[in-house]
């Protein structure tokens, strides 16, 4: 018991000296996209609707503070943002081919955990991310038939580059996937689910400063 406590107070003691301890904010912008493979129709009552996605990129934006705990070369890089993405769908009612394109804004709390190399002001990087949906977005179909579904913590990872500047201000570029297939759902009253779309991706551009 004696050795160990012994260890580890030399480790508390030596660890400073060869790491280094920095905290920092952060914000920027993202373009999103969705994979749907086909038109998805559905039914309410005796209307027929279809649901289609919009090719075009939307653009989001997500901004907090992060904690980076270097030792030589390696570092790990924990971080809490606030993101907000939207998907856009176009409904259409069969019956009558009116349309209306409905944006679905999505409002996460985004915890990555970034682990990488640091080669002078250049870095790389890859680690996972965890997100939690806040609140419910709009719902795609205006109906009591139906009611849409979301994961409420979904898993995920980023990787990307990354540039320091005079060791205070940072630059990030980098690619967020998802490990969980449709993050959205609709389900009738009968409990049939539709899936929608299946793995959204984004591309991720921040800067940052460091304390």
């Amino acid at each position: 018991m004696k050795k160990l406590s012994l260890i580890l107070l030399v480790v508390l003691v030596s660890f400073p000296a060869f790491s280094q301890i920095k905290f920092g904010i952060k914000a920027g912008v993202s373009t999103n996209s969705i994979t749907m493979d086909e038109i998805k129709q559905v039914t309410s009552g005796t209307t027929t609707y279809s649901i289609q996605k919009l090719e075009e990129a939307k653009y989001g934006f997500h901004g907090g503070v992060f904690m980076r705990v270097k030792v030589l070369k390696l570092f790990v890089q924990p971080e809490v943002l606030f993101a907000s993405k939207s998907s856009a769908y176009t409904v259409t009612n069969v019956t009558t081919s009116a349309a209306k394109e409905v944006v679905q804004n999505l409002n996460k709390l985004d915890i990555p955990v970034m682990i990488g190399l640091k080669f002078g002001p250049a870095r790389i990087n890859v680690g996972p991310t965890g997100s939690l949906l806040l609140g419910s977005p709009k719902e795609l179909i205006d109906s009591p038939d139906f009611k849409s579904m979301y994961s409420g913590m979904t898993f995920g990872y980023q990787a990307g580059v990354g540039l320091d500047i005079l060791n205070k201000l940072t630059i990030d570029l980098r690619y967020e996937g998802s490990l969980k297939k449709y993050q959205t759902q609709i389900e009738n009253l009968a409990g049939t689910t539709y899936n929608l779309d299946d793995r959204p991706n984004a591309f991720l551009f921040s800067l940052g400063f460091m304390f």
